[in-house]
């Protein structure tokens, strides 16, 4: 009688993240991790020119190293302590409403807002080891979610059509037409066009991998076209980068005594609400999405071991308060990862690892920096993911005239306020109100009647008080 061949021996990697298991394979994980690192790469650049720009203004060298080591971190520990395929970086949105609502708008300085980014990150660690996590995220009306995503996507799509030049300031109608015989403007506007002809293609992976390979190309058209001598092109050298050693400029920051003090004004806390809020569910959803892709969700259609990788992406919202960059996110970009095959956290870790090794390579992102101001390649990755979620208004109940208002207010508010904030509280408020005066006040969460309060408390003393 033949014997039966002895299983194969699995290696360390494959027994802790159960890889042959979930019918994968190192290669396919690795494979995963890195196109995920290649579609999430722009965010390095991005987040680095709209914190250190005006208003936020900080060293560019110490936002660029502080956002590659939380995003290293960060899927790190998704992939080895919650063991998903999902990779964290600095949330698009949260960077700009950072830069030119908090730092801007309500003039707090930049060391301030990383003290508000880390207390709004223990708030949100501490939410996520309770059940109000779960109970807020299911207190606030689907339709109002995708409203509020929708919203934060036309802002920064907003403040990227700015960065490009497209739309400039005007005295007469707040906003106008760029100069569209600048070259830097007509390169930026050449980058959008890409960038969305490329989300919209039939190949899934250029679709995916659209943003990385339009700013490539764009900077690519660029330096030829400085060859040329034609004026305000990107380069090598246009840019004073820094050092990414400046970290230790922005490292603990958030402890300091003078910034401490921002805790005891009022409009702190709907900064740090309005982060919490938004975060809450931008990860839920992406959780959710990758963990749909990879079959990680149970029959209820709840994540499995899903504790552990809320609690994942939560722990990183306060090291960014430590380190000096924007709130960390789940990354969509990971379904990507997950559609190549990858199924554990040794794609996300592998992910993590790869961002660690950009420090190495910094002088070479001078190429994406400000052009006289203008940032005609990276604006493009704004514009793209503020379409993206802009499209979640699909979603919308449109046979409900009280969603479609508060939508409709909450998008507006917050393009027009230049403040995510605001045109949540507007949302919510006028919600709770149109629910209560059309007799389905009872419909309404005690959770959302709260948090209108809150608001309307907000902008009275916004408007008296704290004036």
């Amino acid at each position: 009688m033949q014997q039966a061949k002895p299983e194969k021996k699995k290696n360390f990697l494959d027994r802790y993240f159960k890889i042959t298991e979930k019918g994968s394979t190192i290669g396919k994980e690795l494979l995963g991790g890195l196109i995920v690192f290649l579609a999430m790469l722009y965010i390095l650049p991005v987040n680095t020119n709209i914190l250190s720009g005006d208003p936020a203004n900080m060293s560019s060298g110490a936002v660029f190293a502080a956002t590659a080591i939380c995003s290293a971190i960060c899927s790190i520990f998704m992939g080895v302590f919650a063991k998903y395929p999902v990779a964290l970086s600095a949330g698009m949105g949260m960077n700009a409403f950072i830069a030119y609502t908090v730092c801007g708008t309500l003039g707090y300085t930049w060391a301030e807002s990383l003290t508000l980014i880390f207390f709004s990150g223990i708030l949100f660690f501490i939410l996520t080891l309770t059940p109000l996590r779960e109970k807020i995220i299911n207190a606030i009306p689907q339709s109002l979610k995708y409203a509020i995503s929708a919203g934060l996507g036309a802002f920064i799509c907003f403040v990227g059509l700015k960065m490009s030049g497209i739309i400039s300031l005007s005295t007469s109608t707040l906003v106008e037409l760029g100069d569209l015989s600048n070259p830097t403007v007509l390169l930026g506007l050449f980058g959008i066009i890409l960038v969305l002809v490329l989300l919209t293609c039939k190949n899934a992976l250029i679709k995916k991998l659209a943003i990385i390979i339009a700013m490539v190309a764009v900077a690519i058209v660029g330096l030829i076209l400085g060859l040329f001598n034609i004026e305000g092109m990107p380069s090598f050298s246009n840019a004073n980068l820094g050092s990414v050693s400046e970290i230790k400029d922005t490292f603990g920051e958030c402890f300091k005594t003078e910034n401490l003090k921002v805790l005891g004004d009022f409009k702190s806390y709907a900064v740090m609400f309005s982060l919490i809020f938004v975060n809450l569910f931008d990860t839920t959803a992406t959780l959710l999405a990758v963990g749909k892709e990879a079959g990680m969700l149970d029959e209820k259609g709840k994540l499995k071991d899903g504790k552990k990788a809320m609690l994942a992406d939560a722990g990183g919202a306060f090291i960014c308060g430590i380190l000096g960059t924007s709130t960390v996110t789940s990354f969509a970009e990971s379904t990507i990862g997950v559609e190549s095959g990858a199924r554990t956290g040794l794609s996300a870790t592998f992910t993590g690892l790869l961002f660690a090794l950009t420090l190495l390579i910094f002088p070479a992102f001078s190429i994406f920096m400000p052009i006289d101001g203008l940032t005609p390649i990276t604006s493009l990755a704004l514009v793209a993911v503020g379409a993206m979620m802009f499209s979640n208004l699909k979603h919308l109940d449109w046979d409900n005239k009280i969603i479609v208002f508060a939508s409709f207010i909450t998008v507006i508010m917050m393009l027009l306020t230049y403040s995510l904030s605001d045109g949540l509280g507007f949302g919510l408020i006028m919600y709770s109100l149109m629910m209560i005066f059309a007799g389905k006040g009872k419909d309404v969460h005690p959770f959302v009647y709260g948090i209108s309060v809150f608001f309307v408390l907000n902008f009275v003393l916004s408007a008296t008080i704290f004036k």
